[in-house]
């Protein structure tokens, strides 16, 4: 039939319309999306639409659940040692520790209140030297220590303020070549006051038990010594350097800060963990946000291979189109028709990288170790990273923020190509024809 005889012919009465997204809506779109084997080209392009949605989907989800990991792993472990809010004593030296642990302790939120001796040391034994962080603290507190509790690997902090030993962390005791029951030498320079001045103090002691945080940097590091050793140790005979406490909810310290400033009772410096340890955690947050937009691109690309695809699947089913539009669809069917061929391979994709996704983010160490034994590198060096292992946390609100943003994109995408089908001329298509 020539496009003549379309415009001269008696206009007949028009079927009633399709449901929107009705069956037949969605029996043409996804017959589209089969393409035949001239025109495969066109499937090939809906194919590498697909699986960009699917890469740039799961890897938003495994990279922010590995930066959440990071985050969460790395304060736990920074504040699980050094803990939330820092109380230094300021005009007079801070020899009434104890009462201002007792009545800071007591304070509703408070889970923990101790009096810490700290400095720095160099430590040795007969198979190698290495700087340490020598903290003096009650055997007491260091059980309750959220980094240490449960974290010994040797040896035993039983009768810890009775004897003469320590606890190493296992790095140092490793680089030391140390065992539990086995002897380490620490140095101050900050020794006894001699009419000569100050002389450096050496003291050898036993390795009472050895421990393991996870975190290079600290059991690399830190060694723990009996309170009233490391008094006698520092020249700090009846003082602590600072009161250290850790709350219940350290994301809310900010609720806390005016019942323990009452509860000191004396002049003191208060700080905490955010002010501490600040730059670092908002490097960490920024990298978190670079890395979201960066990936989207991924994303974003595989949406515009949606638009091409659809443009050229537009331009070869125009007779097809034509003949639908003679035969009574709307423009509104046509629309959603292309609207779901586009969105379906979306949807499908966004589904897929979901799936892909959650499964590695729940996986990452495993893999990792996986592909470090297969290529014979370690792809996550502790002292690089200061963690043990690669940390993977998903969180529900970026996996939900990853889904809607790569579904608005892919439906997004199809709006062009879709108005462009829904606003072609039955007559102009047919006209050659």
């Amino acid at each position: 039939m020539t496009a003549s005889a379309l415009e001269a012919a008696p206009s007949a009465p028009a079927p009633a319309a399709s449901r929107p997204f009705g069956a037949f809506e969605w029996l043409v779109a996804l017959r589209y999306l089969r393409a035949r084997r001239t025109k495969g080209s066109i499937s090939v392009i809906a194919g590498f639409s697909f699986a960009g949605i699917v890469l740039g989907v799961a890897a938003l989800i495994v990279v922010m659940a590995v930066m959440n990991g990071f985050r969460l792993d790395l304060m736990d472990k920074i504040i699980g040692l050094n803990g939330h809010i820092f109380l230094q004593g300021v005009e007079t030296p801070l020899t009434d520790y104890a009462a201002v642990t007792a009545r800071v302790a007591k304070v509703p939120g408070v889970k923990l209140a101790m009096p810490v001796v700290e400095g720095q040391v160099f430590a040795s034994s007969q198979y190698g030297q290495s700087g340490g962080l020598v903290r003096g603290i009650l055997e007491k507190d260091l059980k309750r220590l959220p980094g240490i509790a449960g974290h010994i690997t040797q040896g035993s902090l039983e009768g810890f303020d009775k004897g003469q030993g320590v606890a190493v962390g296992a790095k140092l005791a490793e680089h030391l070549s140390l065992r539990s029951g086995d002897k380490i030498t620490l140095i101050t320079p900050h020794g006894a006051d001699t009419p000569f001045g100050v002389t450096p103090r050496m003291k050898t002691y036993n390795v009472a038990a050895i421990f393991k945080v996870g975190m290079a940097n600290f059991d690399g590091a830190f060694i723990f010594m009996p309170l009233a050793e490391a008094q006698g140790f520092f020249n700090l005979d009846g003082q602590a350097n600072v009161i250290e406490v850790y709350v219940d909810d350290p994301d809310h310290i900010d609720r806390l800060k005016p019942a323990i400033d009452a509860a000191e009772q004396r002049p003191m410096i208060d700080t905490d963990w955010r002010e501490t340890n600040r730059t670092f955690f908002d490097v960490l947050s920024v990298e978190a946000s670079v890395m979201f937009v960066i990936l989207s691109l991924i994303v974003l690309v595989a949406a515009l291979n949606i638009i091409s695809g659809l443009i050229m699947l537009v331009k070869d089913k125009s007779r097809a189109v034509a003949v639908l539009r003679t035969m009574g669809a709307t423009r509104g069917a046509i629309l959603r028709i292309f609207l779901i061929t586009g969105a379906a391979i979306g949807f499908a994709g966004t589904f897929v990288g979901l799936i892909v996704g959650l499964v590695v983010a729940h996986n990452v160490e495993p893999l990792r170790r996986f592909l470090s034994w297969l290529t014979g590198v370690n792809l996550f060096p502790a002292e690089i990273y200061n963690l043990s292992g690669l940390p993977s946390r998903v969180e529900p609100t970026d996996v939900i923020a990853v889904v809607a943003m790569a579904l608005a994109l892919s439906l997004l995408a199809t709006i062009y190509p879709s108005w462009r089908a829904a606003r072609l001329d039955p007559v102009e298509a047919l006209r050659y024809e």
